[in-house]
């Protein structure tokens, strides 16, 4: 079993969390890995479903957010426009955007005969971080089946860490990845869950903060290799949640990602690619028109502070998670990332 961050007895934020302290505590949604791991090869698939069932006739309200645009996401200007999302959501290498949408249409197409020919096409989900330090990208070694192995494989229980796409990926200075948290809101009118996934592949090691504390000034003292070269890198956060919202408020809850992403020591750079995608599994939306009026439940909007709070959470401990469970990984040229783990003894 892998040792997340609270096993350390870092416990961050005041609201309760879910059972797996996951996104996948959101009833429905399951998360699977295509890991590709083979010399300078160090890059993979990860696959976010939001629910079990067809996604394309059974859509779910959606948004989408960029707070520094410096990356290649696919489908967020329909999300926009229609505040829907009708595919799983793929996340992978830069490079392997192009192959990744194919792949991923494919996967719909072929569970959905009427697309492209009774009714309109299909909008795939797919964000991106670049993990050329670790992995050789050129290569681009994503393929189709490690996109369909990562859809098909997809469950409650996940590995978070250097797994999937972030088999490569860098984050402070050390090694990034896959990582994810949970958060439980209670209302009078009901008990929800909101959930983060994150791919970190982000910021500089003199400006990471560990539950406010300047950790990353303590670990730069103990690299063996000079971190001082500029935030390049991207971040993907996916929210899940089942709290009845418009796309409207959902945008506005994704936003408060951008708060744990600063507790962490983000000042989100020029370079940086920090995009932020939505979905409610509340209120699901017919692909086929009912001709009728299609009932719809939303919070109040007095109640949505406490699932700002939980998004800042969230995202904040689903940073701290990637970097704790992925491993110290050498890759292309020789290049080493070590583990936040290996600094734990130092910086407590």
């Amino acid at each position: 079993m892998q040792k997340r961050i609270r096993d350390y007895g870092v416990e961050i934020g005041k609201l309760k969390t879910g059972v797996l302290n996951k996104i996948t505590d959101v009833m429905g949604v399951s998360v699977g890995h295509a890991t590709i791991d083979d010399g300078d090869l160090k890059t993979g698939v990860t696959a976010i479903h939001p629910h079990d069932r067809n996604l394309f006739k059974e859509k779910v309200i959606g948004a989408a957010y960029v707070m520094n645009g410096f990356g290649k996401t696919v489908g967020t200007i329909q999300i926009e426009e229609l505040g829907t999302i009708e595919t799983p959501i793929l996340l992978t290498n830069t490079l392997s955007i192009g192959e990744c949408t194919n792949s991923l249409l494919t996967y719909m197409i072929e569970q959905n005969e009427e697309i492209g020919n009774t009714t309109g096409t299909v909008n795939p989900i797919v964000g991106e971080c670049n993990d050329m330090f670790l992995n050789n990208i050129r290569a681009q070694a994503v393929k189709k089946e490690h996109v369909y192995e990562a859809l098909k494989t997809s469950d409650r229980e996940f590995l978070e860490g250097a797994v999937g796409a972030g088999t490569g990926m860098k984050s402070f200075g050390l090694k990034g990845g896959i990582g994810s948290s949970s958060r439980i809101l209670q209302y009078p009118h009901g008990t929800y869950m909101l959930g983060a996934l994150v791919l970190s592949n982000f910021g500089e090691i003199h400006n990471f903060l560990l539950d406010g504390k300047r950790a990353g000034e303590k670990i730069q003292e103990k690299l063996l290799y000079n971190q001082a070269e500029g935030d390049k890198g991207s971040i993907i956060i996916v929210i899940a949640t089942d709290l009845p919202v418009t796309s409207r408020q959902l945008k506005r809850i994704i936003k408060r990602a951008s708060v744990g992403l600063s507790r962490t020591g983000s000042y989100i750079g020029n370079g940086s690619g920090d995009i932020f995608i939505g979905f409610s599994t509340a209120n699901k939306i017919s692909h086929d028109n009912p001709n009728q009026l299609v009932p719809s439940y939303a919070i109040h909007e007095e109640d949505i502070d406490q699932a700002f709070i939980a998004a800042a959470e969230t995202t904040e401990e689903a940073i701290l998670n990637s970097l704790i469970t992925a491993e110290t990984t050498t890759g292309r040229n020789g290049n080493t990332l070590y583990s936040l783990k290996d600094f734990m003894h130092d910086i407590r």
